[in-house]
């Protein structure tokens, strides 16, 4: 690696940093024998150890520079910091030689727009399709998606990469308007309609052939900022939740707005990321996609923001003490699911088990049930504690509280690892 290699990856890699959009995809492609590395069923992740080992994903942008002036972006036109861009056949050899070091599985690759959306896109372009074609790399890869790219171009990007992302950054388009004039929604959204649709027609091609090509085989995602403006969690998630909708959307993240530009007076003064209420969105994102839950029995109108003190589904389960407690032993899967202490894995232990006899906390604490939490919303075969109908949800509240505040260091910001109880 030469010296002005190496200074570019340094600046663009620490520009790169600010996308979080680039988790566990849980895709695999096998190699044949011919090529070089592979993307393992469980997914490739970017990520670090405690004592900071195990970088295995090259997160890295094409550019810094960038012909838009947003807010709260690091990479705006109009910051004075260094700039630098990759040639394609530096980032393409760069990508290869940390495989074959053994240093990285697959490359996240995003870019600041430059000269125009079609400009850029047909340079990602590039690289995904000289790793695969030129260098036969299986490993995974990630593309970031132009906003205002061609269709010809999302649909090339769809046969090289694993997954396609297109950010929508902001969730209500007024607010866009605001920090970010020169962007839109509609923009945004017609990429995600172009990879929409090359995976539903890859799909129905390969009913016909067996062995067509596969269009972005672990689907699209999308990343939007929180805390950069006054959009509640209720807008945030029903946003989410119709995002989801989608055939081919796997996963909404949620990165708190870091303070990168705060001599610009449309952005919040704060002093550190929101973190804690980025944790909760994570968490209450996992009740809509696993728990069956609605947007409305998260969030609404009266409770337009999550608790920070109190995970979304414990918050639910003490404004609804109606239903509670519930019998472990007859009540349906869906149910079990909304007792807080039982997560997903538990709920279906629960049922399979009861099959068998009668179950008790014994057994539930086996299962992996946490009781501390459950005991008062649940009944089962002995004498139960102090339910929520016996204890008031305010003492509840008091007895369940949050422990001491999580370190930002503990805050998983892929989140979907995390088990919500």
């Amino acid at each position: 690696m030469t010296d002005q290699v190496f200074e570019k990856l340094q600046i663009l890699a620490e520009a790169a940093r600010y996308d979080v959009s680039c988790a566990s995809s849980g895709h695999s492609r096998k190699n044949n024998g011919k090529g070089l590395g592979n993307a393992q069923g469980w997914g490739i992740c970017h990520s670090f150890t405690e004592d900071g080992r195990c970088i295995s994903l090259l997160k890295i942008m094409l550019t810094n520079h960038c012909i838009y002036d947003c807010a709260y972006c690091i990479n705006r036109r109009s910051n004075d910091i260094r700039r630098t861009t990759f040639l394609v056949s530096e980032l393409v050899e760069l990508t290869i030689e940390f495989y074959r070091r053994n240093y990285i599985e697959g490359l996240f690759l995003s870019s600041g727009v430059v000269r125009n959306p079609d400009y850029t896109m047909e340079r990602l372009v590039r690289v995904a399709k000289d790793l695969r074609q030129i260098h036969r790399f299986y490993g995974y890869i990630h593309l970031k998606s132009i906003p205002g790219a061609s269709r010809e171009l999302v649909n090339e990007a769809g046969r090289y990469a694993d997954r396609l992302s297109v950010n929508l950054e902001i969730a209500s388009e007024s607010n866009l308007k605001l920090l970010a004039p020169e962007k839109d929604h509609e923009r945004i959204y017609k990429p995600m309609s172009f990879i929409q649709q090359g995976v539903l027609e890859s799909a129905e091609e390969r009913k016909k052939h067996r062995h067509a090509p596969r269009f972005a085989p672990a689907g699209q995602s999308t990343q939007l900022i929180i805390g950069a403006t006054p959009d509640t969690d209720n807008q945030i998630l029903h946003l989410s939740s119709a995002l989801y909708t989608r055939p081919a959307m796997k996963r909404v993240y949620y990165s708190g707005f870091i303070p990168v530009n705060d001599y610009d007076s449309r952005l919040p003064a704060l002093t550190s990321p929101p973190l804690v209420r980025e944790h909760r969105l994570y968490q209450a994102d996992w009740l809509l996609r696993f728990y069956f839950f609605k947007v409305d029995e998260v969030v609404n109108d009266a409770y337009p923001n999550l608790d920070l003190e109190l995970d979304p589904k414990l918050m639910y389960a003490l404004r609804h003490p109606q239903l509670f407690p519930v019998d472990i032993n007859r009540a349906d899967y869906e149910l079990i699911l909304r007792v807080p202490g039982i997560g997903v894995k538990s709920a279906q232990l629960i049922v399979s088990s009861r099959r068998y006899g009668r179950l008790n906390s014994e057994h539930l604490r086996k299962i992996g049930v946490v009781l501390k939490r459950a005991k008062y919303f649940i009944t089962c075969n002995e004498s139960p504690a102090l339910t929520i109908n016996e204890t008031k949800p305010e003492v509840l509240r008091r007895l369940l509280g949050a422990p001491a505040p999580l370190k930002p260091a503990k805050i998983d910001k892929m989140a979907g690892q995390l088990q919500l109880f």
